[in-house]
């Protein structure tokens, strides 16, 4: 079922600070570059209890972000903080109020602990909290209302810039035997003799299953961009090392089909040729007849 996201542009331009609202959810989004913050910090949105996310420039090139994530009983007293803090290097702004403003102290650190916890599980940014604050007691009826309001929030972040959450390479759910015959789910492998790789397509990309390994080296032509993903697999531990050579320590998502077999092999190749079902047939012949 489809939502109804509502983007309003504060001043007109579409660089510029955001409002976001998704149909019939009693929150509401607040975007805006550190740039323009001067010009609406006097909003009354900005004297809500919330969660927010400012993102910088990452110090490890592996990420394509730096996140830190805060709750704050006043948005605009701890923002005006994080402006006057020369550590805070922050380039873009993003918080979430309720719209009854019933949002309680409890409610907020809640949301910043899961929103800490998820964003570490995914491996995607680099992420200043480190380990995420120990989850507040709340009441069973309050956990599953901000458990939906959270779901929200994973909703509205990619539209509003903020791809934290959204990895090429964290653990998808898992699928049996069962129901990959079910689904009709299709897998491919890269085969050497020395390693074996597994691969399928999901609706979250080119997963590279648990426990397919891959070449220990980069060739010397690999791209700067593969050495610095094979690194964030590597730091992040979903690459683990094997001796003479490399296992995935957990299902790995990626982006296309290429990534996945560079990741594999070692250095840059055509994924749509390299990954081979038992039949034969190539990936790309396979989506030639899909296509067809």
């Amino acid at each position: 079922m489809g939502k109804k996201l509502t983007v309003y542009m504060i001043d007109g331009t579409e660089y510029g600070p955001r409002l976001s609202e998704i149909g019939n959810w009693v929150g509401k989004a607040i975007y805006s570059p550190r740039s323009a913050l001067n010009k609406i910090l006097t909003r009354s949105e900005f004297d809500n209890p919330g969660i927010y996310c400012l993102k910088g420039d990452p110090t490890d090139e592996a990420f394509a972000e730096k996140i830190y994530i805060g709750e704050a009983e006043n948005i605009k007293t701890r923002i005006k903080q994080h402006l006057s803090d020369p550590n805070k290097d922050f380039k873009e702004l993003i918080f979430f109020i309720s719209k009854d403003e019933l949002l309680t102290k409890t409610q907020i650190k809640y949301l910043e602990s899961r929103l800490i916890q998820l964003a570490v599980e995914a491996k995607t940014a680099e992420i200043e909290n480190g380990n995420s604050p120990n989850l507040p007691t709340l009441h069973e009826a309050d956990i599953s209302d901000m458990e939906y309001f959270l779901e929200q929030i994973k909703l509205m972040l990619p539209v509003m810039g903020f791809r934290f959450l959204i990895s090429s390479t964290v653990k998808p759910k898992s699928i049996d035997s069962k129901e990959t015959e079910q689904a009709n789910v299709e897998f491919f492998e890269i085969k050497t003799k020395s390693f074996i790789a597994k691969m399928y397509e999901s609706d979250q990309g080119y997963i590279v299953v648990k426990g397919s390994e891959a070449k220990k080296s980069l060739s010397k032509s690999t791209t700067e961009t593969y050495r610095n993903l094979r690194r964030k697999l590597l730091e992040t531990s979903i690459l683990i090392d094997k001796g003479d050579k490399l296992e995935f320590a957990e299902d790995a998502i990626f982006s296309s089909p290429s990534a996945a077999s560079n990741m594999v092999l070692g250095r840059n190749s055509n994924g749509f040729t390299e990954w081979i079902n038992e039949k034969g047939k190539t990936f790309k012949e396979i989506q030639e007849i899909v296509i067809t």
